[in-house]
């Protein structure tokens, strides 16, 4: 049976910058070919890729992370009759343990009880629940609260929101809950070697400057790691599996157009008051494949060099194209189609893999065959 898989291709140039740090504050990086590579983690470029669906998609349509799931469900029952007001807390806390979701005392003496994870709940699981709860109040009234058999359960389980059902969710106390993730996200790497340098800063304290008495040295000294890097980043987003988490087929179409958008064009955004490092892509690739996912980091295993003729975005554009048709012609692939944009003119080499167009028209583009091929599929 053939498949939907959506492969998303990105070479960005990003100037002085630390976007992503390790635990010592380090831009992090990665070996590669043997050469050390900038890196930003996937985590971090998921994270923007969430942050930009609140402009892109309607907030019913979203979910929220947090292990403060009580005072979440609780503030909708509130919502949803004041009366319970002074309940909220106490029946979130039944509801959700109905949905085998455990809740325990928060660090904070006088904070509401939460989960021992963050928990990725959609918009409409939370009013589900929350409905529930106030159902199973009225019906008892002083007596105890009970809630019909798996209804909980089913409740936290159906109406995914679109990041639940793109980026999956774990629950460790009932992994029935659990959602496969329809995208994966690598890690980005830079095209070429990196080796990270130091900004030595001060900072002057105004009031002693201004003190006739004082010396004028600086309030403050240190340091700020960073790099600069032609970063290639690759998504992929498997069309299928996220329609069996939705259920529908607009809302599938609406989802990945969202993905895309939201993936090319967002950035992590560690210390960017400090570099004001944001920049969009020189150059995209879209695929739509009907075997697998292929990531085409191969194209830079050896690294490119300095001074390379045409610059580096068009070598990476060059070697991106020329890796992807050997593959194509090696395991007999054939994308179903694909959209290229970019930058100038050394992105026009994208051509010879994928229509040559703009980011709107390659987005819309793909919603439309997204939305053909589910409508075809048995």
């Amino acid at each position: 049976m053939s498949r939907t898989i959506v492969d998303v291709h990105v070479l960005q140039t990003v100037p002085p910058s630390n976007i992503n740090r390790d635990d010592t504050g380090s831009p992090k990086t990665a070996v590669y070919g043997g050469a050390r590579r900038a890196r930003v983690s996937s985590q971090a470029w998921k994270r923007a890729t969430r942050d930009e669906f609140d402009d892109l998609l309607d907030r019913s349509e979203l979910g929220v992370r947090t292990k403060r799931v009580v005072e979440l469900i609780g503030d909708e029952i509130t919502r949803q009759d004041p009366s319970l007001n002074e309940r909220s807390a106490e029946l979130a806390a039944a509801v959700l343990g109905a949905a085998g979701i455990k809740t325990k005392p928060a660090r904070k003496a006088d904070a509401l009880p939460e989960s021992g994870y963050l928990l990725f709940l959609s918009h409409r699981q939370v009013v589900g629940l929350a409905e529930l709860a106030v159902q199973a109040a009225h019906a008892a009234g002083g007596g105890k609260l009970e809630f019909a058999k798996g209804e909980a359960r089913a409740r936290a389980d159906r109406e995914h929101s679109v990041d639940v059902a793109l980026f999956g969710r774990m629950v460790a106390d009932a992994t029935d809950l659990n959602v496969d993730a329809a995208c994966q996200v690598a890690h980005a790497l830079s095209v070429h070697a990196v080796n990270n340098e130091y900004d030595y800063f001060t900072a002057v304290d105004d009031h002693k400057k201004d003190d006739d008495e004082e010396d004028a040295g600086a309030g403050m000294i240190g340091t700020v790691e960073f790099n600069s890097s032609t970063l290639y980043r690759y998504a992929t987003v498997d069309v299928d599996r996220l329609h069996d988490s939705l259920g529908d087929a607009e809302a599938t179409k609406r989802a990945v157009e969202a993905f895309v958008r939201a993936f090319v064009a967002s950035m992590p955004t560690g210390k960017q008051n400090t570099f004001a490092n944001r920049t969009l892509p020189d150059a995209v690739l879209v695929l739509v494949r009907e075997t697998q996912s292929v990531n085409l980091v191969g194209a830079f295993e050896d690294p490119v060099p300095e001074g390379v003729p045409g610059g580096r975005i068009g070598e990476s554009v060059r070697r991106l194209v020329q890796h992807g048709r050997d593959l194509h012609e090696a395991f007999d692939e054939t994308p179903v189609t694909g959209w290229s944009f970019g930058v100038g003119d050394r992105t026009a080499p994208l051509a010879e893999l994928a229509e040559r167009t703009t980011f709107d028209t390659a987005v819309r583009g793909l919603g439309t065959v997204v939305a053909e091929r589910l409508a075809d599929a048995p």
